[in-house]
């Protein structure tokens, strides 16, 4: 299983459903491939968001290693499902895989939690700590559930 998240810089709700996942897969016993991107290239090669990286820290999962990328039109080809965490990501993965994109492998992240309604993760970057702790547990629990869609 080929699973990727994408935001919007992937520095904040992308970088911890990567870590989330990974953590859950790996205590599953699960040999997946998880990662993550950004549609845009502000923050390529950068770390995750401080205070991403302290939330889940807080929770037992390490995401310091990880670097934002860019989500490129080969990914839709590589991964099995791709996440997307808004609205307006959602709009630039189509955008970006042109011909290649698949409805049936992009799913919005919160319908795992709220079928078909297509909701978008709060993006956190704008506010303080305190907003980067529900975004973690919203993610969360909709990875629990992805481990038990497809375990």
């Amino acid at each position: 299983m080929k699973i990727l998240f994408v935001c919007l810089g992937n520095i904040c709700r992308s970088p911890m459903a990567h870590g989330i996942l990974h953590h859950l897969a790996t205590k599953h016993g699960l040999q997946w491939q998880i990662d993550s991107a950004g549609t845009n290239s502000y923050h390529t090669g950068e770390a995750p968001h401080p205070s991403s990286q302290q939330v889940c820290t807080e929770h037992g999962i390490d995401i310091s290693t990880q670097r934002a990328r860019t989500f490129n039109r080969l990914d839709m080809l590589e991964f099995d499902i791709i996440y997307v965490l808004a609205q307006d990501v959602y709009d630039d993965v189509k955008k970006i895989s042109g011909h290649d994109f698949n409805t049936h492998k992009v799913k919005f992240l919160l319908d795992e939690l709220f079928p078909n309604e297509s909701r978008s993760v709060k993006d956190p970057w704008y506010g303080a700590i305190d907003g980067y702790y529900p975004v973690f547990d919203e993610i969360y629990a909709c990875c629990e559930k992805i481990i038990e869609r497809y375990a």
